[in-house]
């Protein structure tokens, strides 16, 4: 059984209609409010076949008011300029031999790890620890790089990554409810942009088939992305 804030955020929204991005935010607004700061959450359901390695869609997405949430980063580096760089970008974990031992142990007290080129020829042997949690350094999301002070300071600006899921979804925090309207629409707008950007060449007919946004703990609220030229 909905509990009666969620009941009441239903009586605030159509769910047969579909609402320009501003307008969605302004219903989100006015939802009940939880007793947590709760999450804004983007959700795309992507026309394309994830099973094939052509039809992948990820990349990473600056938002410009940021996440609203701390990011603790941890940079794989050999002592030396690189470590001090990371250090004074802010970086929680800075090291190397030490942290691969930890992370085969099972650590993972970190939200984003990044990596010098250098350091990937043994950071690449945790792919099977880092991998399932979505921790592993890629090129294509800017985490292995040999400007790692530059990384971490986008990261903890507020940078998010997106990926497809086995499903063809997407899913892309946007924000807190504490946020202005205002700062939502912003950095909703960013992301949807990036999600439609990074369509794959090989992807035919239609390529985002929805998109919502929604709090933690509400419903969703349909969007309408004709102001985007999505599809």
């Amino acid at each position: 059984m909905p509990s009666k804030r969620y009941q009441k955020a239903l009586g605030l929204v159509d769910p047969s209609k579909s609402y320009p991005l501003t307008q969605a935010v302004d219903v989100l607004h006015k939802f009940p409010k939880a007793k947590f700061t709760e999450t804004v959450d983007l959700a795309f359901r992507l026309g394309v076949d994830p099973k094939q390695s052509d039809q992948m869609v990820r990349g990473t997405c600056p938002l410009p008011h940021g996440s609203g949430k701390t990011v603790r980063v941890l940079v794989f580096t050999k002592p030396g300029a690189q470590a001090e760089a990371a250090r004074a970008a802010g970086a929680e974990h800075v090291g190397f031999d030490e942290f691969i031992k930890k992370c085969q142990e099972g650590w993972a007290d970190f939200d984003v790890a990044v990596a010098t080129t250098e350091a990937m020829s043994e950071v690449r042997k945790l792919g099977k620890v880092l991998g399932p949690r979505g921790l592993m350094p890629n090129p294509k999301t800017g985490t292995v790089t040999d400007d790692v002070a530059k990384a971490v300071k986008e990261v903890k600006a507020g940078r998010v990554e997106f990926k497809i899921d086995k499903a063809g979804n997407v899913h892309v925090p946007v924000g807190k409810a504490s946020f202005s309207p205002q700062q939502i629409a912003e950095n909703a707008r960013g992301v949807i942009e990036a999600v439609i950007k990074s369509r794959p060449s090989s992807a035919k007919g239609v390529f985002v088939r929805s998109c919502t946004l929604s709090l933690t703990m509400s419903p969703p609220v349909r969007l309408d992305l004709k102001e985007f030229g999505a599809n």
